[in-house]
Formats: structure tokens, sequence, C-alpha cells
């Protein structure tokens, strides 16, 4: 194509190859993988399947097939969050908790047997972080009793079904990673309580296993002011883990005293959303794989011995989930801002890899791809760091004298943490024209503690200054639109999406995917995980009443002037729905323009191949309606200003 082939067109009204449906139906995102036999055996989302999760191999023509097959969903719902929802026995049985009942299953052949026995009410018990140990599944069981209680503790689940399963441990909120020493006399595991989340405060356990009981426990490193993550055996009397007793997540080795491995400032560790989260591991000559994030990951190897650090060169990568290792292979997730996320192996020595399963079938032609640009901002005497994504497409050019739209995105957590990313949802608006910024602000991990604690009792504050630094920096370097800027984000980032909007006016309008509205109801309607989160994000109640209803965008609803498009799953646990239905309504109230979308049988995070096209269209159609601008092919979003007009 020549110069004189390119056509000047507004912002936002480009034609593109990129469509919604291409988000979903070629968007298949994979999960924890690891071996299996000379296999390799992974999880995958499926939206064309009403979002199951599929554990599935390649098979002999190269192809990927299921090893679960539809349709079982190997998804479990403890912490609601979930995680280490299947295993792999000695003799390749997978071993799986069922999303539908929460029940543990064995599959034998093409039919899976249960392993837990059915609770006096549906999905009454849940397992998470499920690991073989000899004859037994080690899991954290979750369990839900009749009057709203709930309790948690790591137990054994027989692989002969007898259903007779043993307690080993509890005494604490919540608890993780459970790991039997070498010799088998011991168990560790990761221990926190409310109001705590495992960002903010855990403890490394030990205990002596009687008659696999776990006898009284002692607190070996952490406490309120200490993350502490994975524990690793070494032997019977020491342990590998990571701490951020330092500011930085780092590696320590623990036993008769703490010694530091390598003392850096960087990150070997990130916030604990989900059970089976690796950041090392244990290599065959005792060195360990790490990943190192300051902004971005690196796959490095360290020497415990020594404290020296080898940096593994994979190249175009930014992010990396270390999966599992044998001998010289190297399993990862990893992708980039040109490389597609998905489950690779390396070679260590050659640093050679080999793609197991991309989260998306196909790509489109790289020249409709945006090109990330890192961005340090300055505001309120502190740097933001973010990704931005200018407008792309080789077939179009703006106007002369025309900026293009920007969006920025808020990611959830709000510990979440985003790098250089190949993401289709940047490109669906990069190709059409329209300007991506993805914005780590203060809360963020991946940049220390000192960086992330910048959000404790600052929810609705910090977090909306820092998006709004980075977005009107890019503005007043002449490279976006001030009058044409949007926000977007889900869960935690839609209430800063919400707060943003009804405490300042620098956006024209904005969008929230099942976002936070208000907090008296949240706190009592939400999960039992996140119950206490917000003690740390504003403060405890009852100290601190007057902060939750000052802070909440819902009611500061009186602020906005702008439109707002919310869109929520009906079966969301951890933002219900009514967190977007009061605050629709309160915008009929006041007559702001507006859109409500709910989707059934969407939980927190849609899933489903319908709800993502429609959602994403009516995204698109929204912001051409309120920035001036017509995307083509785009099914027109209707919006409302009061009840039925």
């Amino acid at each position: 194509m020549t110069q004189t082939d390119v056509i000047a067109a507004p912002y936002g009204s480009w034609t593109s190859p990129i469509i919604a449906a291409d988000l979903a139906a070629g968007g298949h995102p994979v999960e924890g993988g690891r071996y299996v036999g000379g296999d390799v055996w992974w999880s995958e989302l499926r939206p064309t399947e009403g979002g199951r999760v599929a554990v599935r191999r390649i098979a002999v023509d190269g192809l990927p097939i299921d090893v679960l097959p539809a349709p079982w969903n190997a998804r479990t719902r403890v912490h609601e969050y979930g995680g280490g929802a299947w295993t792999v026995t000695d003799t390749r049985q997978l071993v799986f908790s069922e999303f539908s009942d929460q029940r543990v299953y064995i599959l034998e052949g093409h039919t899976p047997r249960a392993l837990t026995p059915e609770p006096t009410a549906p999905a009454a018990l849940r397992y998470a972080d499920l690991s073989i140990v000899g004859d037994e599944v080690w899991a954290v069981r979750e369990s839900h009793a009749a009057d709203g209680s709930i309790t948690r503790d790591i137990c054994a689940i027989p692989l002969d079904g007898s259903g007779d399963i043993r307690s080993i441990v509890g005494g604490s909120d919540f608890l993780a990673y459970p790991r039997l020493s070498p010799g088998g006399s011991k168990i560790a595991w990761i221990a926190w309580n409310h109001p705590q989340m495992p960002w903010d405060g855990t403890e490394l356990r030990i205990a002596d296993l009687v008659d696999g009981v776990a006898g009284p426990s002692r607190v070996v490193i952490g406490g309120a002011e200490e993350s502490v993550l994975q524990p690793e055996w070494i032997n019977e009397d020491e342990l590998y883990v990571v701490s951020d007793r330092s500011g930085w997540w780092n590696i320590y080795r623990v036993g008769a005293g703490v010694t530091s491995l390598c003392a850096a400032d960087a990150d070997f560790g990130g916030p604990l959303w989900q059970f089976g989260a690796r950041w090392y591991e244990v290599l065959e000559d005792g060195k360990l794989l790490t990943v190192r994030t300051v902004g971005t990951d690196t796959l490095a190897v360290l020497d415990p011995e020594s404290g020296k650090l080898r940096d593994l060169e994979i190249s175009g990568v930014t992010s990396i989930s270390i999966l599992q290792v044998r001998g010289d292979r190297l399993l990862l997730k990893c992708g980039g801002a040109k490389v597609a996320t998905g489950v690779r192996e390396f070679d260590s020595r050659t640093g050679d890899p080999r793609v197991i399963r991309l989260s998306v079938e196909s790509l489109p032609d790289d020249a409709y791809l945006p090109e990330a640009q890192t961005v340090v901002a300055h505001g309120q005497g502190r740097e933001v760091h973010a990704v931005a994504y200018p407008p792309r497409n080789p077939r179009y050019v703006g106007l002369d004298g025309e900026l293009p739209p920007y969006v920025a995105f808020v990611h959830g957590g709000p510990t979440a943490h985003v790098a250089p990313a190949l993401n289709l949802v940047y490109a669906y608006f990069t190709s059409r024209g329209i300007g991506v910024v993805d914005v780590n602000y203060g809360g963020s991990t991946g940049y220390g503690r000192e960086y992330r604690n910048r959000l404790r009792g600052q929810w609705g504050v910090v977090d909306v200054q820092d998006v709004i630094t980075a977005v009107t920096g890019l503005a007043e370097q002449g490279l976006a639109d001030a009058n044409r800027l949007a926000i977007e984000g889900g869960s935690a980032g839609g209430w800063t999406v919400l707060a943003a909007l009804t405490t300042s006016e620098v956006f024209a309008c904005g969008t929230s995917y099942y976002g936070v509205a208000e907090l008296d109801g949240f706190v009592k309607e939400t999960h039992d995980f996140e119950s206490r989160y917000i003690d740390g994000l504003i403060g405890p109640l009852p100290e601190s009443a007057a902060l939750y209803a000052e802070r909440a965008p819902l009611n500061n609803v009186g602020g906005l002037n702008c439109p707002v498009l919310l869109l929520q799953g009906l079966d969301d646990p951890i933002v219900p729905p009514s967190q977007a239905e009061r605050f629709r309504d309160a915008l009929v109230a006041k007559g702001i323009p507006h859109a409500y979308l709910d989707f059934a049988g969407e939980s927190h995070g849609f899933r489903q191949l319908s709800t993502i096209i429609s959602a994403r269209n009516a995204e698109l159609s929204f912001y051409g309606q309120v920035m001036g601008f017509t995307p083509p092919g785009i099914p027109e979003l209707k919006l409302w200003t009061a009840s039925g007009s």
C-alpha cells in the first residue's frame, strides 16, 4: 500500500478487520499447565462452550483435544477466584473440582467419579489448591454452613473414593500452599486472618504431622505487615519462601534463621488472588528459576549459594508465569507487546521456544496491532507507570488538526499489574482510531510494597488521581484529545471509573464492568475473601463510616455530568448486581444519559461468547455517540436519560 492509498478519516470511524467476535470466538485464555508423561496438559477457558474451563492436551495430529470432556468444568469457587482446580496422579488420572457442584472428581476413562461426598447444600463444600500426596489429594477446603458462616482447612481426600476425608489443619480464616516435607514428618502452609489480604500480611506456619494430622504449629516468618508466599521445602528443616519484609518480594531461606538469597529492588512475587501461583521453581542443580518484576517480568536463574542472578533472555516477553520445570525444559505462560500470551516450552540451554497453546486462535495482520509505549507520568508529587497504545491502522490516518480520543483502562484488584501486552481488546479500539492507555495506578503490584501501599486508606482518591495524571499527560503532550477522554474498568477498576466520573470533569464518559458503586451494601453482600478488604483500602467500620459515605460514587452522583455505561453479570457473587442497579437508579433520577446491560449466567468476569460480543460492541457504540464519531458496522446502543425514555 502506498502513501497515496491511505485514507484520511476521523479517529474512531476507521474500518477494522478486528471485530468483537474475534475477542471471544477466537480467544480461549489458557492457564496452568503441567507435564503429564510425555505430554503437556493445560486448562483453557472456552467462551464458545458457555465459558467452561476445559483441561486439554495436544493430540498426535498436533491439534488440541480435551482431556476433560464437555460439559465437565474444572473450576473451583474457593475464595470465588479459585485456582489449583486440577492435578494429575502418577497414573495420568485427572483429579479436578467440578464447577457445577464444587465436588472433587477423578477421571477414569471418559467418566469422572466423585471423590468427595455431596454436601447438604449445593456447593457448600469447595476444594482448591489440589495436589497429589501419596494415595490422597490434598486441598484447601472451604465449608459454607447453613447460618452463613465459612471455615477453611487443609484436608486429605482419599483417591480410592471412600469419602473418608481427613482434616489436616485449620485454625485461621485463610490457608494456602500446603507443603509436605521431604521426609513426610512436617507440613508447611501459608495462613492469614481477616482483615489482612494476602499481599498485606501472611504467616508461614509449620507443624509436625502425627497420624496425618498437624500438631501445634509455629510461625516461622511473616505477620500483619509482611506478605509471605510460596514455601518450598529444601530438606526436613529448611524451606525457601518469598517475603516482602525488605519492601520488595524477595526469596529467603528459613530454618534456624532467615537468610536473604538475593537482596534486590524487584518483586519475586505477586498478589495471591488465585491458588497455585508460582514465582520460582527449584531446578535439578539446586538453583532457582525465578521471575523478577520491576514493571515488566524477567526470567532469571538464582544461585542460592552465591546470590548471583543470571537473566534468561526471552525475546519480546514482558509477562511470565512459571508453570513447571522438567530437566532443561521450562514450561511457562508468557506474552508481550508483540507476542501472544500462551503456554510455551523453552530449552533452558538455548532459549528456543515451542508453542504449546496460545490464548488466541489466530492474530490479525501485525499492521493492525498497536505499538506499546511505556509511560511514566508525574502528578501529585509522585510518578505513575502506564502503557500507552496509540491508534494504528495501515489504511487510515486522522484528519489534519484532529487528535485521537483515548480510553484509560483501569485494572482490577486493585493490586493487579499491567505490562506491555498483545491484547486484542486494545487492538479492537486502536485499529479504529481510538487510543488506549493502561494505568498501573498506586496500589498496583510490580513496583514494591511502598507503591502498592499508596492506596492504603486512599481508595477512590489515589487511584483516581493517578489515572487522571496518566491520561491528561498524553493530552498535554498533544497526543490525545483532552475533550475526548474516556475511562473503563472492571470490578475494583469499575469503582475507580465511577469515582473518577463523579469527582472530576476530565472524562467525557465512562464504562463500568461490574464495578463497586457504594460500600455499605458491598461489605454486607460481597463474598468472604474480600469482605474486610475495605478495612485497608479505606478504613474499618464503624470508625470509617463517614469515609465510606464520602467516597462512594453512588453518593456523589450530584457531581456527575457525563454519560455512563454499566455492564453487569447477574450471577456475580463478588460485586452483586445490586451495585450496578443502585447506580443506574441514581442516573435515572438525575436524567444522566446511560445504558445498563445485564447478562444472565455471567459471574465476575464475562466468559460467554454472546456476552463478550454484546459488551464490546455496546462500549464502542457508546464512545462513538458521546465523542462524536460513527464506528462502522457496530449496532447502535440505546442510551436512556430517564425511566422509559
